[in-house]
């Protein structure tokens, strides 16, 4: 079999904005001619947008997902000492940010199905240290916030959603991410479901007095102006990134079903090619609504990597992620974490790869990614 030599970017945000180029620039150029480009009505608008699209009463705009994470566990306590509960296999954003603040996570290993938090493990890692558990809603798929919300109440602490890559998905029982724990961070980086022109992140909850107190740490802890009543900092989501969301916001839904739709398209294309029983597809929880951030394939270890290099030299988009777990990072070797510790993220970060599942792909663009795919593993010894 010798692949179509097309090229199939990983994403093609260029390929996307053509189809929103007259919708964009008009709000681009209004917010020039305002010259309002800290807070403003765009800010404003874009909160109460998301807000109502997760089903939350209240969000947050701030400058990234990253700040968005530092800036909820801050504003819920969370001191030098404390526990967070959360997975090691994530964006270094969610472990790092806890670290900035002091915090050592207690690690829990993942679902080696869904890729997330493994809720079955929770309970045995909770003591009278741990001040949260943030989850993260890894690739597009929520993790069964029912279980934590429950264990959390119970112990009388919150839930944190991390939900960078995860804005549109639902659980089975038509929960969205954002509104299942008692505060939830997005990111709006540009490869993201709903990617800005440049960094951008939100925080949504369904307490206003949290709600309140982000808003006014987030402009450094003002209220009023020059009166600072605590401490915050600038995470402040500039007014060109809300217009540019206002106007995506509104094709979300849209994409989601594109990707959805090129996922079953590729099920159906590794099951037409004999593939199934060399590469391990994504799972979709029963009932739930995965928004495929990432479409993730699991692969021989030991083919893993040349996989990924056939796939790059034949202009085939791939990415690794993650690598390296972040129990493993070197910068959090005094944590005393090692290999072994969390064996089902340590296998995926071997084993996983994504490849390209962007709303514009055409049936042409699939099918070279899977031909080239089978092309690259059966030249694989």
């Amino acid at each position: 079999m010798t692949a179509t030599r097309i090229q199939v970017p990983l994403l093609d945000l260029k390929a996307q904005y053509a189809t929103l180029r007259d919708e964009i620039r008009p709000v681009v150029d209004e917010i020039f001619e305002s010259q309002w480009f800290i807070g403003g009505p765009h800010v404003g608008g874009l909160e109460e947008e998301v807000a109502a699209y997760v089903g939350a009463k209240h969000a947050v705009g701030v400058t990234s997902g990253t700040d968005a994470l530092l800036l909820s566990m801050w504003a819920l306590g969370v001191e030098p000492g404390d526990e967070v509960i959360t997975s090691p296999y994530t964006f270094f954003a969610t472990v790092g940010s806890m670290a900035r603040l002091g915090v050592v996570p207690r690690f829990v290993d993942i679902d080696p199905t869904t890729y997330n938090l493994d809720v079955n493990q929770v309970a045995a890692v909770m003591n009278d240290k741990t001040k949260l558990i943030a989850p993260v809603h890894l690739y597009g798929q929520c993790v069964d916030m029912d279980a934590l919300n429950k264990l959390a109440c119970d112990a009388g602490i919150s839930t944190l959603e991390d939900a960078a890559q995860a804005i549109g998905s639902r659980t089975p029982s038509g929960g969205k991410a954002g509104s299942l724990g008692h505060v939830a961070c997005f990111s709006f980086f540009p490869s993201k479901n709903l990617g800005g022109a440049g960094d951008g992140g939100m925080i949504t909850t369904n307490d206003g007095d949290l709600a309140h107190k982000m808003s006014v740490m987030r402009n450094h802890g003002m209220e009023p102006k020059y009166y600072h009543k605590m401490n915050g900092g600038n995470f402040r989501l500039d007014a060109l990134q809300a217009g540019v969301l206002r106007v995506k916001l509104k094709h979300l839904d849209a994409w989601h079903e594109g990707r959805r739709k090129n996922a079953a398209d590729y099920r159906r294309l590794f099951a037409d090619r004999g593939l199934l029983d060399q590469v391990t597809l994504p799972h979709e929880i029963d009932g739930g609504y995965h928004i495929y951030n990432q479409f993730i394939i699991r692969v021989d270890p030991a083919k893993r990597d040349p996989l990924v290099k056939y796939l790059h030299d034949h202009s085939i988009g791939a990415e690794i992620y993650y690598p390296v777990p972040c129990h493993l990072q070197e910068c959090f070797s005094e944590w005393g974490y090692k290999v072994g510790d969390f064996p089902e993220s340590e296998r995926a970060a071997l084993q996983t790869l994504a490849i390209p599942i962007y709303p514009e792909l055409t049936d042409e663009q699939k099918e070279a990614v899977v031909d080239t795919i089978a092309e690259g593993l059966s030249s694989i010894s």
